[in-house]
């Protein structure tokens, strides 16, 4: 990809724009981020990787040039056509995760993502299935792109082979592999942040939703409790024993 003679550390000629202004759809777009985003905190942590960074709502600047377009839009009052932030993005490889970021700009980080998801809406469906995936798969080269479809409880996904995104075969249960986050993506019905919906998840291999922050410290508590059960029970019964017993 061309890029403008400008160094990536220099002051660029105009202001990069983060934000498209533009609200999320409903309650249920607003609160499936955070899940999404736990949900492959704690895929990458079964894999013991470190080396990777989770965007959401974040603007993605594939080039200088688009970011100028942005920038011109923005400040003469134009159709935002420009600008694109998935809703969800994971790259891999990272060698500073740790840093603040208000956008991915490709000419500093020197990749774009690596997989892409959309909450699709009666706004947004159109885009989402035509421009953004011909731009994720000509420009971007996302290995792979997802769409969820709240209202129809739908997953589809797309693989890029040989420059094409070919689509993916969901399961019987309508789970679609996703094969570097490894973990199956799919429609959950339960509580999340306290409100009864049908969300989208991972799952692990086997099929178990991979656990949020507060599902994983309920486990790990009851997994204590258990242990402090059986070590209570195993002191009373050697309290319990004949007296000289050589149990």
């Amino acid at each position: 990809m061309s890029q403008p003679a400008f160094s990536a550390l220099a002051p660029l000629p105009f202001e990069i724009i983060y934000e498209d202004g533009e609200p999320l759809e409903s309650d249920w777009h607003i609160q499936q981020l955070p899940l999404f985003r736990e949900a492959i905190l704690r895929a990458m942590k079964l894999q013991e990787r470190t080396d990777f960074f989770i965007g959401t709502n974040m603007g993605v600047y594939y080039s200088l040039e688009q970011a100028r377009e942005v920038y011109e839009e923005e400040t003469n009052g134009k159709p935002k056509k420009a600008f694109r932030g998935p809703d969800i993005f994971w790259v891999g490889g990272v060698t500073n995760p740790e840093r603040d970021r208000n956008a991915w700009l490709s000419w500093e980080e020197g990749r774009l993502p690596d997989v892409i998801i959309e909450l699709l809406s009666p706004k947004t469906a159109r885009l989402d299935r035509t421009v953004k995936k011909d731009l994720y798969e000509q420009v971007f080269r996302t290995g792979e792109y997802f769409l969820v479809d709240p209202a129809k409880r739908k997953v589809e996904g797309f693989e890029l082979i040989d420059g094409v995104y070919q689509p993916k075969t969901p399961t019987t249960q309508g789970r679609v592999w996703c094969r570097q986050l490894d973990a199956w993506l799919g429609f959950w019905k339960g509580s999340w942040q306290e409100k009864e919906n049908h969300w989208c998840r991972l799952f692990d291999r086997a099929g178990n939703p991979l656990p949020t922050l507060a599902e994983a410290a309920q486990q790990e508590a009851e997994a204590a409790r258990r242990r402090a059960e059986a070590a209570e029970a195993e002191l009373a019964r050697l309290r319990a024993r004949p007296e000289g017993s050589g149990e």
